[in-house]
């Protein structure tokens, strides 16, 4: 069975569509995106679940109220800025302070899946920054 397929089948929630471009101009390679908490919910805690093919990253960015990282499918990476980057599996969480810089993905030969929950949004959008570069991504074994 392909990694494609055997990512489909363990996601929880549907995968939803390729990530709007107000957001994909974020992102290296494909990502895919269900909010399964809408941004507009009146709990104010918005919660996607991100799917990244094989290889995808998001820019480095920062969450002025955090996010917390709840991994469900796949293998990946996360990394805040100044820290070696550390393998995401099924079943990690990770909790980001409010303005770390970090970024998160795919590695090369998985899918990742993971909820992003938004923290304290009345602190403000995520300020995207700069893309990871593919010396940076390739370093990354």
């Amino acid at each position: 069975m392909d990694n494609a397929k055997n990512i489909s089948e363990s996601v929880i929630f549907p995968r939803g569509e390729k990530t709007p471009e107000a957001f994909a101009k974020y992102f290296i390679g494909t990502s895919y995106l269900n909010m399964v908490v809408p941004f507009d919910s009146p709990l104010k805690c918005p919660i996607g679940n991100v799917t990244f093919e094989p290889g995808c990253r998001n820019n480095w960015h920062k969450h002025p109220g955090g996010q917390i990282l709840l991994v469900t499918g796949g293998r990946g990476w996360y990394q805040e800025e100044g820290k070696p980057a550390q393998e995401l599996q099924p079943g990690d969480v990770v909790e980001i302070f409010p303005n770390v810089k970090h970024w998160h993905g795919a590695t090369r030969d998985s899918w990742l899946v993971h909820l992003a929950v938004e923290a304290d949004v009345s602190a403000g959008s995520a300020e995207w920054l700069e893309p990871v570069t593919d010396e940076e991504y390739d370093k990354l074994k």
